[in-house]
């Protein structure tokens, strides 16, 4: 199969790998999706062409993070498992039966999973990540659909990809049973350029997983259309705003709605690791970016006006390193909820601009607090 590998090539080098099979691939695409599309789409089409709001479940209204009256705002971080988060984070030693998901659940209302990008979820994986979030009635996930179906263009049988689509049922659909699932993500590459035949992929992808909320991150200025929105409106999909290092023909920043979701997700400016080549600089540099408070603020005037057209929006933080993303998230609530906000302690001692929004004082007292890039990580 072939993948499309963006970390580590050039855009000058992907705008050369034009999809070759995409129509063929749409075909096979559409062959297998009974499924998904018999009464679903009718219900997530009637969905999106409805500007009415939906009363929030009982258990969401009191949510920490709902700041805008028009609709249920969840912001959170983009996964938990990431090595670097040890001491920045998450405590250094750790309890026994300490789980990050469950950590994480008691600062935000959401997490986006980022395994499923990889490999389908396991109905197991869903059902114990539930179990670990029941402590937070408003926590929903969102979900990255597997890259199987974004980043893999070449045809196969359409017994292949059902199978395929089954198994990405059997994980989402515990974390949907459970009321645990707020939108399907579908990332694609800068590479994936907008043409009558990734219109046709991605349309087919779209009417094969209907009955999901989804949502569509497309990173080339190629999708920057009204046809596009249209295109994701008609399918009852969500249009992923987003913030990237402006290179080229990047997307640049926008506030669009166009289904009962909006979603946002922050991926850091750092332009000069975006779309390195060098294998000496660590993956991880390409997410390692903090945001000051002036660069935050138009996305909050952004994000209020998705929170106005949508029903529920999410916000989601992409740049992960030691912890930046969380830093990142806090803030965004503590401005959009007007009022301070609970603080993981290790991530306190990390970066001390956080006292100026936490809700309680330190555990311990500061004395001598750690500031970013300190070579010091809590023992």
């Amino acid at each position: 199969m072939h993948h499309i590998a963006e970390k580590h090539s050039s855009p000058e080098r992907r705008e050369q790998r034009r999809p070759e099979f995409l129509a063929l691939r749409a075909l096979t695409l559409l062959l297998p999706s009974l499924y998904s599309a018999v009464g679903a789409n009718r219900v997530r089409h009637f969905m999106a062409r409805s500007k009415s709001r939906t009363t929030p479940r009982s258990d969401e209204t009191n949510s920490s993070a709902s700041a805008a009256p028009d609709g249920i705002l969840r912001v959170g971080p983009a996964g938990w498992s990431y090595p670097d988060w040890a001491g920045y984070v998450y405590p250094s030693r750790r309890s026994k039966g300490f789980h990050e998901a469950t950590y994480l659940a008691e600062f935000f209302d959401t997490i986006e999973i980022n395994t499923s990008f990889y490999q389908p979820l396991r109905p197991d994986q869903a059902a114990q990540w539930v179990d670990r979030v029941s402590a937070n009635p408003r926590f929903v996930f969102t979900a990255k659909l597997w890259q199987r179906f974004t980043h893999e263009t070449r045809s196969t049988t359409s017994g292949s990809v059902a199978a395929d689509e089954r198994a990405v049922r059997a994980g989402f659909d515990v974390l949907r049973a459970a009321k645990r699932l707020g939108a399907v993500l579908l990332q694609f590459p800068f590479s994936f350029h907008r043409t009558t035949e990734t219109v046709a992929f991605l349309s087919a992808v779209l009417k094969r997983f209907a009955d999901y909320p989804l949502v569509v991150e497309v990173r080339h200025a190629s999708w920057d259309s009204r046809e596009t929105l249209e295109l994701l409106q008609a399918n009852g999909a969500a249009f992923c705003n987003i913030d990237q290092p402006i290179i080229g023909r990047s997307l640049a920043p926008s506030a669009q709605a166009t289904s009962p979701v909006g979603y946002v997700r922050l991926h850091g400016r750092r332009y000069d690791t975006w779309f390195t080549d060098d294998a000496a600089i660590p993956a991880h540099e390409r997410y390692n970016y903090l945001y000051t408070a002036e660069e935050l603020a138009p996305w909050v005037t952004r994000v209020r006006k998705v929170t106005e057209r949508a029903r529920e929006t999410f916000v989601v933080t992409n740049n992960h390193f030691q912890g930046k993303s969380v830093v990142n998230a806090l803030q965004l609530i503590s401005i959009l909820k007007g009022s301070k906000v609970k603080v993981p302690e290790p991530l306190r001692r990390q970066y001390p601009e956080l006292e100026a929004i936490a809700d309680t004082p330190p555990a311990e007292p500061m004395l001598f607090p750690m500031g970013r890039g300190s070579k010091d990580v809590m023992k």
